[in-house]
């Protein structure tokens, strides 16, 4: 299949791209390289080193395994970028991770959120349109958020859920609570491929995926040049990333509040199969379909104690610290989601109890000389705007 990766730089993108090609699928790979630019404002930094720019990185993928990795530096904001490459590649899937995906970026200050809405609902109404002109028959695999939903106080279903009101029944569009901006653009993009999908007939899987994490996959392996990123800064490091990094470089865990907020988890290694299952099992013209897209749910604490444990077998002393939460959200509350519809197509998840976190240390050891300790404490509240910054 010809497979257009949206966002082909960044921490699953470039993975994504490097599996798709191994498995004999024509891949071409977008970046303008937000993320990049995004830790140059911050003076922060990938833990991992990467190569310089996608066409150094397919160039070095193409020298480790002899495969092509087709690339374009452009900015899905701009239509004549996004026309160009859909025109020319004409891609049967499209896998859209290419959006800022930070929650507390987006809650820096207004010219911060303003961005993330703008960035991430216009690029993506770009490929929309896109689609629809050049690509009708495409399959979109849009990365979603296990966020939009919220913690409400009842279950959550995988997209939809059958409502009864006054003697009628429907089945309509799980109701959304995102805690951010960055949220509420996945809840636009949401709702604006629904109707893609009603009124134009395209196709769509939306994977509303849980926090990810881990370093390696079987092709980050192959060669140092081939490294994905790792995030560990308060902006755009995940929890479990950034407790196995501080527990590596003594830096007490920073668990934000009492610990008790419960999302779901997920393997890298299981975020790239979960949009391999989706690709090889299409939805049909005018579909569109939701996947919860995670393997496991634990609280933050359990994520600690889980670090904690793991740093005390192979002689590392690990303190957690609780903090004062910058962020607004309930600290205890119920959470039980279903996410049953990738595991009914074949996916066998690689739980964290089995993926033993001792490995992620060894990594972050190998690389802790690039730490940049003034970026793990959080910053950035979202009852204002960030620390230290002008009003």
């Amino acid at each position: 299949m010809r497979i257009l990766i949206l966002g082909g730089d960044g921490y699953l993108g470039w993975p994504t791209s490097m599996r798709f090609a191994r498995l004999g699928h024509e891949v071409h790979a977008v970046d303008n390289y937000l993320r990049r630019h995004a830790h140059a404002e911050a003076g922060t930094d990938s833990l991992t080193p990467i190569a310089a720019s996608l066409p150094e990185r397919a160039s070095a993928f193409r020298g480790v395994t002899g495969l092509e990795i087709g690339v374009s530096e452009g900015d899905l904001l701009d239509w004549d970028v996004v026309e160009r490459i859909f025109r020319d590649f004409r891609p049967e899937a499209i896998v859209h991770y290419g959006e800022m995906p930070s929650a507390p970026y987006s809650m820096i200050d207004r010219e911060h959120a303003v961005f993330t809405q703008t960035n991430n609902v216009i690029n993506t109404l770009n490929v929309l349109y896109a689609m629809a002109e050049f690509a009708p028959d495409a399959h979109l695999v849009k990365l979603g958020t296990m966020g939009e939903y919220g913690t409400p106080d009842i279950d959550i279903e995988e997209g939809f859920i059958e409502i009864h009101h006054k003697g009628r029944s429907d089945i309509l569009p799980f109701p959304k609570l995102p805690g951010s901006m960055y949220h509420l653009t996945k809840v636009h993009d949401s709702n604006n491929i629904h109707f893609a999908c009603r009124i134009w007939g395209l196709r769509s899987t939306d994977l509303n995926q849980g926090v990810v994490y881990g370093i390696e996959t079987e092709d980050t392996t192959l060669d140092e040049r081939l490294n994905t990123r790792f995030d560990y800064d308060e902006v755009f490091g995940t929890a479990l990333n950034r407790f196995c990094l501080q527990a590596v470089i003594g830096h007490p865990l920073t668990v934000y509040g009492t610990g008790g907020q419960t999302r779901g988890y997920l393997n890298i290694v299981d975020t790239i199969r979960c949009v391999e299952l989706a690709i090889l099992n299409p939805p049909e013209a005018g579909e569109y379909r939701v996947f919860n897209q995670f393997t496991e749910q634990f609280s933050v604490l359990d994520l600690a104690r889980l670090v904690q444990s793991a740093g005390k077998q192979v002689g590392i002393d690990v303190r957690v610290d609780h903090l004062d939460n910058p962020r607004v959200e309930k600290e205890e509350h119920y959470y039980r989601a279903t996410h049953t519809k990738l595991l009914d197509l074949g996916l066998e998840p690689h739980l964290l109890s089995e993926t033993l976190i001792e490995s992620m240390f060894a990594t972050i050891e190998r690389y802790k000389a690039r730490v940049i300790f003034d970026h793990i404490l959080p910053v950035t509240r979202w009852r204002g705007i960030r620390e230290g910054s002008a009003r």
